[in-house]
């Protein structure tokens, strides 16, 4: 199995809100997932970013890729 850090969208239409979470790579965009990383709003002004910085050196640790979007994130919280 392997996993991916990536963004699950939540929300209402036009209105979205999105979770950090590590994932299985062959599950779907907002299906199942392991665990909640944190998560990214995108509404607020300036948006609103929180993460987990131990769960996701956790996850890294254990070999999760990252997707770009999640990859941008972590870099402008200077996770990555």
């Amino acid at each position: 199995m392997a996993v991916r850090i990536r963004l699950a969208r939540m929300g209402a239409k036009k209105r979205p809100f999105y979770r950090l979470v590590a994932a299985d790579s062959e599950a779907p965009r907002d299906g199942r997932f392991l665990e909640i990383l944190g998560y990214y709003n995108p509404m607020k002004e300036p948006p609103e970013i929180k993460i987990h910085e131990d769960k996701v050196n956790y996850w890294l640790s254990k070999g999760a890729g990252v997707s770009e979007s999640a990859r941008a994130l972590l870099k402008k919280q200077g996770v990555l």
